[in-house]
């Protein structure tokens, strides 16, 4: 069975950034020690006039892509995780592939909230798996600041905007080792956007009543992502047969430092076992944990042979975990059409024609000879 193992990794925030401060002076009812001793949070990037989420989705893909030195028109799948879409249809997905160029790639989104990362993760290692595709791009994206009520310092100061990718490549050695994907729907309405879908429609009284900004239960958020991503890290770390001394980095959803504390400590982990970055950009939702995994690598956090463990909670209520082992990415094996294609920028009809006339003149040739 083959493995899929992550080849390139790509980041991308919006350049405008909101500090503790910022809010503070634009008459927000808070400070910067009452957010931080409460987050761990300092700052957010978030989204300017006109940005939108396939734009984050799309540079972070793009430096995924030249990080593996990948030719888009060879990807077999693109899952785009968000909350977020630029629309309710097409499919944000579908926007990404298109400017990326990926002419033979499915494309889908997926809506698991925080954990939506995780869960594109292990859609994509299965279709690798099942040999059904070779190249699978998977990206987190969100711009939830633009669904949250700038008045409310409940919601407001928690969340940034971001995007973050992953291109997974078939190949012989262990790569995602387990994952773990779990759903409570009892919980839905602790986090929540009420109106804008199809059981409760746009109208002038949703828009004049709030309805469309972010609605959270705090309290009962924390208690219940105390508990369930530890819990589900555990999970996941006992299918791969791994025990806390075994985990070389672990990298959790950032949306508190305090529940990332926790679930740390319920692992048994190290403080230098931990990455956080929550400081930085607050809760990006589904690019929280691609975002983190970037900055992890490019500190030189992970080597060869290392296990890292992603864990993530979010609305639905979701839960996802997954197990990597981190190994020098495996070259993908391109098929004669597709060197063909790579080298000549030819799709795939013209290279596989090309392809049929080489070889019906080299059986000439054989022939008269």
């Amino acid at each position: 069975m083959p493995y899929a193992q992550i080849a390139g990794w790509g980041m991308c925030v919006p350049s405008k950034v909101l500090s503790n401060d910022d809010l503070v002076k634009a008459g927000l009812n808070t400070s910067d020690e009452w957010i931080t001793s409460r987050t761990g949070i300092k700052q957010r990037h978030v989204v300017s006039a006109g940005e939108a989420t396939s734009d984050l989705a799309l540079k972070a893909a793009q430096r995924a892509l030249a990080k593996a030195n990948a030719d888009p028109r060879e990807i077999d799948l693109i899952v785009v995780a968000t909350s977020t879409p630029d629309h309710v249809l097409p499919s944000t997905a579908s926007l990404v592939q298109d400017r990326l160029g990926a002419s033979r790639a499915g494309a889908l989104d997926v809506n698991a909230a925080c954990a939506g990362f995780v869960y594109g993760l292990t859609l994509a290692t299965g279709q690798i798996e099942s040999g059904r595709c070779k190249q699978a791009l998977v990206i987190g994206a969100d711009a939830l600041s633009l669904y949250v009520n700038w008045k409310d310092r409940a919601t407001c100061v928690l969340f940034g905007d971001g995007a973050g990718a992953v291109l997974l490549r078939s190949g012989e050695e262990p790569g995602v080792l387990a994952t773990s994907l779990g759903s409570d729907g009892s919980g839905a309405g602790l986090l929540i956007v009420p109106a804008g879908g199809s059981r409760h429609p746009s109208t002038n009284d949703s828009l004049r009543n709030g309805n469309h900004y972010l609605s959270m239960n705090g309290p009962q958020v924390f208690r219940f992502a105390t508990q369930i991503m530890g819990r589900d890290a555990e999970r996941v770390m006992e299918a791969s047969g791994l025990g806390p001394d075994d985990v070389d980095l672990f990298v959790p959803h950032q949306a508190n430092l305090r529940i990332i504390e926790t679930a740390a400590k319920r692992l048994k982990l190290a403080p230098d076992k931990v990455f956080t970055n929550v400081s930085q950009y607050g809760n990006t939702s589904a690019a929280s944990i691609p975002i983190a995994l970037c900055e992890a690598i490019d500190e030189g956090r992970l080597k060869a042979g290392d296990h890292m463990v992603l864990s993530s909670f979010g609305a639905g209520l979701a839960w996802a975990s997954a197990v990597v082992r981190w190994g020098t990415p495996q070259p993908v094996r391109l098929t004669a059409a597709g060197r063909l294609r790579r080298a000549a920028g030819l799709s795939t009809t013209r290279a596989r024609s090309r392809l049929r006339r080489t070889l019906g003149r080299v059986r000439g040739l054989l022939a008269r000879s």
